[in-house]
């Protein structure tokens, strides 16, 4: 992308002619932040007129992609330039700071660090970095950990010449020779799938565009199942079958979900017998299964799509195993079913509901049943032989931890691997021995630097009040030497949405805040499934706000309990957690001296009414469908953008990616200007925009360091705890 330089005549076409000082400033230059041009548009639905002033910034893909840009476009990418500067300008002084903490979590971290090889069809994987590469290394070794490396995939030479680069959708055929790859060069989750002869290295001309990147082998070793997606909205849509040696354009569609508000997908059993094609909204979902052996054969339905009907399945001998919410099953229960009676008539349980355990997965092995569950906020992994001999499960100690099973272990096998850490215990993968009860540590993560000491970290787990009686878990790690009181710095985290669980889990770039005295909060608020499926039908839809009156309850209690005070209480969150971010400023501005919004959904209203925007229809059942008017109303009472008013605001940061399709970039960039506009404050606003970047943000690994640097170094500033003489707030 050529850059645009802004000249003082170009710029007054874009930005209206005021330019006003930011209470931040650089030591010996006033930042002047830039104001954006107001255009306004009318907007109209259910006889409500809404204008949005800043509706211009949107641009099409077409229109950001093209070589030759158009007016609009220059305008747009002028704005979000001038933010950048300002940005860069008001954060000058803390850059040889910025570096520093990035050497510092750098140094943390193994430079050249291995995964635990894992074995596969006579093979073992392993991932690698190499010291000084921002990319991973993929080779596997054949019989055992002895034998020659194979190098499959070095993602630091394929990524050379690229801004982004991502490999995904790693998939090896029966017979061991050849690989399937998806890459992802713009950071839209397109991407192109395509195929490498293992023997020879050769990677076949075949290449096809705009999948989601999953792909199964049939077992006939030259027949590939993809998924496609809409070019325009990116919902996943179609599933098609690929032979080799055929051109692209002879594939075959199997299938085409053509309701709006799902999404499709093609996976295999673990026992390799079945492809099975799934499809999926918020609250309903289906599958149907076909012989691996006979891939132009037809798909048999398990069981046609019924609303409030979830399951998703796996194959064990002559059964399907469902995961399901089927009878009321609120928390899911495990149910099978004949391979050739899969009606929901003829399921039975297996492992019927239970009120306080949310069922969240299991796995299928030869003589074993493993579940993972969880109660009162806990995740637990029990173990049961098929021969109901033996039920048990995994001893945790600790009150904050995550431990999750690993999915990639072969099906015949007494062995689990499973991974365990917490807020103070770097993370571990385990080879469990469900038949003696012996575990093997295949592999600590190592804390470089010589100062982590497990010990010098407390972590714990407090109980709030809502304001309608719930009781919401807040998850602390501090370290012992910090005081708790009104002058702690704390950072409050949480998502909250999706039915997504934050685990409470181990992060050595975290370290960076608690050994410079701060306290990490992460709230269990409503939306999440941490205390079971209701708690996220009690955070979506019209029950949205709960999630919002959630997080502020938290706040308050931990500004009352004396942990800190509203001058030193921030908050961050992203995506959806953005939107979270987007509410409380508006709510209760006044609880908190600072705020991270990363890549945040705060144009709710405007977003959900437009299906022609990337993955809007699947999300009707998340927040509700506006084009009825009562979601509409509701919707539009908490859309941070269209809630923004005339009064104090916290500092904030905002962070996006110009090539985001989770959530597109103008909707931060219309907030911070609407923000710019109607705010009555003089505390720091400021606008960052990755434009080689997406949702996800940067792609190698010390590029994403150095955005957690950014983002780290705007609290530590705001707390005068940059170790330089800093610009007070």
């Amino acid at each position: 992308m050529k850059k645009i330089f802004l000249s003082g005549l170009f710029l007054s076409l874009i930005f209206a002619s005021a330019c006003k000082n930011d209470k931040l400033q650089m030591k010996s230059t006033d930042a002047k932040y830039p104001v954006a041009k107001k255009q306004p548009t009318k907007l109209e639905k259910h006889g409500d007129v809404r204008i949005d002033n800043y509706f211009w910034m949107r641009l099409s893909d077409d229109q950001k992609l093209a070589p030759i840009k158009d007016e609009q476009t220059k305008n747009v990418i002028a704005y979000l330039e001038a933010e950048n500067a300002y940005y860069d300008k008001v954060t000058e002084y803390t850059k040889k700071f910025q570096e520093e903490l990035f050497e510092e979590m750098k140094g943390r971290i193994k430079e050249d660090d291995s995964s635990v090889p894992y074995k596969d069809n006579g093979y073992f994987y392993i991932s690698r970095f190499e010291t000084g590469k921002q990319y991973p290394i993929y080779s596997r070794k054949k019989g055992n950990l002895e034998a020659e490396e194979e190098i499959l995939f070095n993602v630091n030479e394929m990524s050379k010449g690229y801004d982004y680069y991502q490999l995904g959708g790693l998939n090896v055929s029966m017979d061991n020779k050849l690989a399937l790859f998806a890459t992802d060069t713009v950071s839209r989750r397109q991407y192109f799938l395509r195929i490498k002869n293992l023997e020879t290295g050769e990677i076949y001309k075949d290449i096809i565009d705009n999948t989601t990147g999953g792909s199964v082998w049939a077992n006939d070793n030259k027949t590939i199942f993809y998924t496609k997606k809409d070019p325009t909205t990116l919902r996943s849509e179609k599933i098609y079958r690929h032979v080799l040696g055929t051109p692209t354009s002879e594939d075959v569609m199997v299938y085409h979900e053509k309701d709006e508000t799902f999404g499709t997908y093609v996976t295999k059993s673990k026992s390799d017998k079945y492809i099975i094609i799934g499809s999926y909204s918020t609250l309903s979902s289906e599958a149907q299964f076909l012989d691996a052996n006979n891939p132009t054969g037809e798909f048999t339905m398990i069981q046609s799509r019924e609303n409030e009907l979830e399951y998703s399945v796996s194959h064990y001998k002559d059964h399907f195993y469902l995961l399901t919410n089927k009878d009321g099953a609120t928390n899911f229960k495990l149910m099978k079913t004949p391979v050739f009676k899969t009606t929901k008539e003829n399921w039975v349980d297996v492992i019927p509901h239970r009120k306080e355990t949310l069922l969240e997965d299991f796995s299928i092995y030869k003589d074993y049943l493993v579940l993972e569950e969880r109660t009162n906020g806990l995740n637990k992994i029990r173990i049961k032989r098929w021969d109901k001999t033996e039920d048990y499960y995994l001893p945790f100690g600790e009150e904050t931890y995550s431990a999750n099973v690993y999915g990639d272990s072969e099906f015949d096998t007494d062995i689990i691997r499973y991974s365990y850490n917490s807020f103070t215990t770097p993370s571990s993968v385990i080879d469990f021995n469900m038949k003696d009860k012996t575990k093997d540590v295949k592999k600590e993560q190592e804390v470089l630097g010589g100062k982590f000491k497990k010990e010098n970290y407390r972590s714990e787990r407090i109980w709030v009040t809502a304001r309608d009686g719930k009781k919401v878990a807040i998850s602390l790690v501090y370290h012992k030497d910090t005081k708790l009181n009104k002058n702690t710095p704390l950072l409050q985290y949480a998502y909250g949405s999706y039915g997504v669980t934050i685990p409470d889990s181990f992060s050595s770039t975290r370290l960076s805040l608690l050994d410079r005295g701060f306290v990490y909060a992460l709230a269990h608020i409503r939306g999440s499934q941490y205390l079971g499926r209701e708690w996220y039908e009690e955070g979506k839809m019209l029950n949205k706000k709960n999630t919002f009156t959630d997080f502020i309850d938290c706040s308050k209690y931990l500004i009352d309990n004396n942990y800190t005070s509203s001058k030193h209480l921030y908050a961050m969150g992203g995506s959806a957690g953005g939107l979270l971010m987007g509410a409380i400023v508006n709510m209760n501005p006044e609880l908190y001296n600072g705020i991270i919004a990363a890549v945040p959904f705060v144009d709710v209203i405007s977003t959900m009414l437009d299906d022609s925007i990337p993955l809007t229809t699947g999300e009707y059942d998340e927040w509700g469908n506006p084009n009825t008017k009562e979601y509409y109303d509701y919707i539009k009472s908490y859309s941070p953008y269209d809630q923004v008013a005339s009064k104090a605001y916290p500092n904030m940061l905002v962070t996006t990616g110009f090539h985001d399709s989770q959530v597109q970039y103008w909707e931060p960039a219309k907030w911070v200007a609407k923000l710019r506009e109607l705010k009555t404050d003089s505390n720091i606003l400021m606008l960052h925009t990755n434009m080689e970047a997406g949702h996800g943000g940067a792609s190698g690994r010390f590029e994403a360091l150095k955005e957690t640097a950014q983002d780290y170094t705007f609290f530590l500033a705001l707390e005068n705890k940059l170790g330089v003489e800093a610009i007070k707030l």
